[in-house]
This record gives structure tokens, sequence and C-alpha cells, in this order.
């Protein structure tokens, strides 16, 4: 499947919350989660090598309808409810249309 609609997130998490944010976010590939959906092609999170509280995650999803109707569900909404929780300030999201690329998870 071709991503046609992404975002990247960057999230700062309150001073050593930032191992809890990671784990938190990767529950977004189990199985019912937004990041397995068949409509989700890309979810990486990554660290800032810098500092440890400081988390990104790219999506790429393969239309925006897609995200927004997965996102608008249960399991969505819990992981995004908890996610408040942790964070130091608002996350910052720039989205985008991909162009091209690669993913070979």
């Amino acid at each position: 499947m071709i991503a046609a609609y992404g975002f990247s997130a960057t999230l700062t998490a309150a001073p050593g919350n930032g191992d809890q944010l990671v784990d938190l976010l990767l529950t977004g590939l189990d199985e019912g989660s937004p990041g397995a959906s068949e409509h989700c092609v890309v979810y990486l999170v990554s660290r800032s090598a810098s500092d440890p509280d400081v988390v990104h995650v790219t999506e790429g999803w393969t239309s925006e309808e897609d995200h927004h109707r997965i996102f608008a569900g249960e399991a969505a909404q819990a992981i995004v409810a908890r996610i408040g929780g942790l964070l130091a300030k608002e996350a910052e999201y720039t989205d985008y249309v991909p162009v091209r690329g690669r993913t070979a998870f």
C-alpha cells in the first residue's frame, strides 16, 4: 500500500517519563490499535539522541479520511487520553503528503 497522508509529531515527556511515553506509543502497534490497521502503512516511534524525554512519531496512512476514522475509534482514543498525562508540553504536529519513499519493517 502507498501512504497518501502522513504526519510527524514531537512529544516532550515530563522529566523522567520518556520511557513510559515510548512504551505507551508502542502499544499503538498492538492488535486492534491504530498502528496495526491495514490503513496505517508507517508507524515509527523514535527518540531524540540528545534528550530521552523527547519522542518522535511518524505515521503514514492510506488516506487522511482513514486516519481520522481510525483515530476516532476507542483504541486510539484510549492511547491519546493516556498520553496527555505524560507530557511536559503540548505535542507539535506537522502533516504532510508523502511523495515517495520506502518502508521495510
